[in-house]
């Protein structure tokens, strides 16, 4: 479980609540005891149980769990119900529904890319970038971990992996076991990833048997071009694919015999719906 600080928790809230719930206090129905209940409208696996929760404990609502972070679901199962007043239960309804149906979204999306390519390849790792949407990194990351998904980097402090950009700044570019031997003595506790933008650069990369070559935006022709490569190498280096790798063109990579796959796609997949009742006890 990823640890969510009260300010993260009151910033959700603060977004949506700052000033209360006008209409429920205009309507005079702030005191009415009342329930509400968070169910998942269509089948599947289910996402941010536990950041939800939290978000209702702060309003000082109690909240009952029915479910994991991870769990497959049926359509219209019951999520969570919670018991309060209702200007309580109004602050907190919109925040969470919006945590859970984003949530869901993405643990959805890369539930099925995981499904679809082990399908193929029963090792096949799905890992989630660092390019997400700003300020829901940390909410993608849990997501995505509640779908099985891996996290290629939170951040650049985490991995080696030397882009063009870096090498731009080189005096000597096109040195691949000086990067790679450097890196190694410098951290020698990180796998050494290196970036390869084309063939040209990749076959020039084997030579310094970094551990991982990431293959950039390489069309399913150019990626098995690069395995034959690399197999009269014979060099013990994993291969990646990254840059426009989705639900739609995994299975092509799979087939192919990659294992890893680097992708920013179930960040921008769409919410997924949680129905919200509020009714009285």
């Amino acid at each position: 479980m990823i640890y969510f600080s009260d300010k993260e928790l009151d910033d959700f809230l603060l977004e949506d609540i700052y000033r209360g719930d006008l209409t429920t206090h205009a309507l005079g129905i702030e005191h009415v005891a009342a329930r509400m209940l968070f169910k998942r409208k269509t089948a599947g696996i289910v996402a941010g149980i536990h950041i939800a929760e939290k978000l209702l404990k702060k309003l000082g609502i109690k909240p009952y769990i029915y479910v994991n972070e991870g769990d497959i679901v049926e359509a219209g199962d019951l999520l969570i119900s919670a018991e309060a007043r209702a200007d309580q239960l109004h602050q907190a309804w919109k925040v969470v529904q919006l945590i859970l149906e984003w949530s869901c979204g993405v643990a959805q999306y890369t539930s099925e890319m995981i499904a679809t390519a082990k399908a193929i390849n029963p090792n096949a790792v799905v890992a989630c970038t660092r390019k997400s949407i700003p300020n829901t990194r940390k909410l993608a990351t849990n997501a995505i971990l509640a779908a099985g998904g891996h996290i290629h980097r939170q951040g650049i402090s985490e991995t080696l992996l030397v882009f063009t950009n870096h090498r731009h700044l080189l005096d000597n570019p096109e040195d691949w076991q000086h990067i790679v031997v450097t890196l190694k003595h410098e951290a020698p506790e990180n796998k050494v990833t290196l970036e390869a933008d084309n063939l040209a650069q990749f076959e020039a990369m084997l030579i310094a048997e970094p551990d991982i070559i990431q293959l950039d935006k390489f069309s399913p022709e150019e990626v098995k071009q690069a395995l034959a490569l690399l197999a009269s190498s014979q060099k013990k280096i994993t291969l990646s694919v990254a840059g426009g790798v989705n639900k739609h063109n995994i299975a092509d990579y799979a087939k192919l015999g990659i294992s890893l796959f680097i992708t920013s796609a179930p960040y921008y997949a769409p919410p997924e719906d949680i129905k919200v009742i509020i009714e009285k006890q």
